[in-house]
């Protein structure tokens, strides 16, 4: 017979019970597909203004986008703020691509102008699928711009190049983040003079393994120094490492020399590509060809993070516009494993963040998105995800809800125990016939 002690411990065991491991959605035997983040909404492009659904701030979408297509979002922006607003473009694996293949992001007001915009693209000599990103924006420190009024406005976001649309649709990662306005005038030029030569690897860097993710979403911490990894041919890894205002980043790769070095010569084997932390499109080297010989890949120096970048006219210079998580994507062609074997090669990243960080503009609300706190760092220097903090957090409501259920469990089963117990003694105490 059940005692309610045993009960309420039953009932402890099932509210503390172990929480089903996160299923893996990728073969064993390949590459991980890119990581859409969990609980994305789905929406469907329109191709017209006039059916253009709203995105929400802050909020991440699923789409898809077919070859020659164009699709229309709808916004809602104030005055008083900055807007970005990203496509991340997910070829499918093993799917045919071309040089030309590429996305634009542009974000227009009612009127149809441009207010701004970007492209991603294959290019040439990397002729493999991968994960492309690209931002477009609408300032708020433009006086007399045409896109600074409040209103409605339309992201854009098309797919162009000369791959026929038999070649499949695009998946799409869509997110709008706001940056807000200065509560008093700041710079309106962009830096004339910046170091630009490669620093010394710093001494105190970090080091060791550290695996990458494969999306924005799981991609994991990097801190300055030398990390290792292994990729595979076919894969993109994600890494996010942040970057405070005044500080500069240089990022190096090292590819092994492979255990099988008579294959071909792949040309356009890796490609490295860096992101700020509104998903847009900095830097990128795709040039590296491979011959079973280790082989270094760098992308070009770049200003330290400033407000006033944003006002320059090269590209990747004024996308170093303000602090926060900035993105690494690194890609192996899969032509390598045709030619030297599938087995992974050994990568080496080299990461140096310089300088020391900054006070930032003078912001009229909460940077958000745009800033480096020091759990950021922590995280970085632990090397954890987004999708690894969400876990983190999941798991403590899990514990607290858990830890309020077992007491209350425990308090019920001992009080229908001492009622139990009481009644017992009356029973026993009752005359015997």
């Amino acid at each position: 017979m059940r005692t309610a002690g045993a009960s309420a411990m039953c009932l402890a065991a099932v509210v503390c019970g172990p929480v089903a491991p996160r299923a893996q959605a990728w073969a064993a035997d390949g590459p991980s597909p890119y990581a859409f983040e969990p609980g994305a909404e789905r929406i469907t492009g329109a191709t017209t203004t006039s059916g253009a659904r709203p995105l929400a701030e802050g909020v991440t979408y699923r789409d898809s986008i077919k070859s020659g297509s164009r699709l229309v979002y709808r916004l809602d922006l104030e005055a008083s703020t900055s807007t970005y607003a990203s496509a991340v473009a997910v070829p499918e694996p093993g799917s045919p691509v071309d040089s030309s293949d590429r996305i634009k992001v542009s974000l227009q007001n009612s009127e149809g102008s441009d207010c701004g915009s970007q492209e991603a693209s294959i290019g040439s000599g990397s002729e493999f699928p991968r994960p492309l990103a690209a931002y477009a924006y609408r300032t708020a420190d433009k006086s007399g711009y045409s896109c600074r009024d409040s209103g409605r406005y339309y992201l854009v976001v098309e797919r162009l190049g000369d791959t026929p649309a038999a070649s499949g649709s695009w998946d799409l990662e869509i997110r709008q983040v706001s940056e807000p306005g200065l509560a008093k005038a700041g710079p309106t030029r962009a830096p004339s003079a910046w170091p630009s030569a490669s620093p010394v690897p710093a001494e105190n860097g970090g080091t060791g393994e550290r695996t990458g993710g494969s999306s924005f979403y799981d991609a994991k911490g990097l801190t300055g120094g030398e990390w290792t990894t292994e990729i595979e041919p076919g894969a993109s890894l994600f890494y996010r490492i942040p970057v405070d205002w005044g500080q500069q980043i240089f990022v190096g790769a090292d590819l092994s020399s492979s255990e099988q070095p008579d294959g071909e010569r792949v040309n356009g084997a890796f490609s490295m590509a860096l992101y700020n932390p509104a998903r847009g499109f900095v830097a990128s080297s795709n040039s590296l060809s491979y011959d079973g010989k280790q082989k270094t890949a760098t992308l070009a120096p770049l200003p330290p993070v400033a407000y006033e970048n944003r006002f320059g006219y090269r590209g990747g210079d004024r996308d170093m516009r303000f602090a926060g998580w900035y993105y690494l994507r690194v890609s192996l062609n899969p032509e390598v494993g045709a030619a030297f074997g599938e087995k992974p090669l050994p990568l080496t990243l080299r990461v140096d963040v310089e300088g020391e960080p900054k006070e930032g503009p003078a912001y009229a609300g909460p940077a958000g998105d745009f800033s480096v706190s020091p759990d950021d760092r922590d995280q970085a220097a632990g090397g954890r995800s987004r999708e690894d903090e969400a876990d983190k957090g999941a798991t403590m409501t899990l514990v607290a809800a858990a830890g309020f259920g077992t007491g209350t469990a425990l308090l019920v089963g001992l009080g229908v125990w001492t009622l139990i117990t009481r009644r017992n003694a009356a029973r026993d105490q009752r005359p015997h016939p």
